[in-house]
């Protein structure tokens, strides 16, 4: 794939990465990436895959624009308040880079629709607030053995994790939380978030995209990054493979 001197100028910074380069630049361009959730995590990933070349971004939302979204939702303003947020986040994303293709996908995502929204995916990023959709989601990335970058955040402290659960050493997003779906849950609006909080948590997960993707540095997948902003903290553990694990167990010969 052959980029196009606008292009060339414009991701000259990653171009000159030695662990990037023209190729890496050229599989960004050629890349699907699905993005779950257009919220606070959401919003600046979208924002930095769209700066950084991914070819199509498949945006899958159901909500509309709050004015409460403004603290962290960088993507958005307040004339988009009431909007579909897929569309409102289009519409940032043509604006930033004309390059970059979007596939509005206005839907509330569950186990029966979620592996026909995530179709064609070479990555898919997480950043919703459901367990009961983050599950939807794991399995049917782990069906689609597709990279699943999953990002969480509440109130000063995020966690993001890379599953490949159909590899032999790797775990799967259900080895990582285990299967109970009715487990009690918090909304931002209840326990609150900081908004730079989330724009951390956004970016770094826009990041494990950009490295599934072009293959830079080490391999994060079976690692579990915690980040505590009250202890200004960052932790990284292993996260083991659950040899009993009916989801992934069945896919490793």
């Amino acid at each position: 794939m052959t980029l196009s001197d606008a292009e060339l100028e414009r991701y000259a910074r990653h171009i000159v990465l030695r662990d990037i380069g023209g190729a890496g630049q050229a599989k960004l361009r050629a890349s699907r990436v699905a993005v779950i959730g257009a919220g606070g995590i959401g919003s600046p990933a979208i924002q930095y895959l769209a700066a950084a070349g991914v070819g199509t971004l498949i945006l899958i939302d159901d909500d509309r624009v709050d004015l409460s979204n403004l603290q962290r939702q960088t993507i958005f303003g307040g004339d988009d308040v009431g909007t579909a947020k897929t569309a409102a986040a289009a519409a940032a994303v043509a604006r930033l880079n004309p390059h970059v293709h979007v596939e509005n996908r206005h839907a509330r995502l569950d186990a029966i629709n979620a592996p026909a929204l995530m179709a064609g995916a070479d990555v898919v990023l997480d950043g919703t607030d459901s367990f009961a959709t983050r599950l939807a989601v794991a399995d049917a990335a782990l069906a689609a053995r597709v990279p699943l970058v999953s990002a969480a955040v509440a109130q000063f402290e995020g966690q993001l994790a890379v599953f490949r659960g159909w590899e032999a050493d790797k775990p799967c997003y259900r080895c990582f939380v285990g299967h109970d779906p009715d487990r009690p849950e918090t909304s931002c609006a209840e326990a609150g978030v900081l908004g730079a909080m989330a724009g951390v948590m956004g970016s770094l997960a826009a990041l494990e995209v950009l490295r599934a993707i072009t293959g830079f540095g080490d391999d994060s997948a079976g690692k579990l990054l915690l980040v505590d902003a009250l202890a200004f903290r960052f932790r990284t553990i292993a996260l083991p493979k659950d040899p009993g694990c009916p989801a992934c167990g069945a896919l490793v010969p």
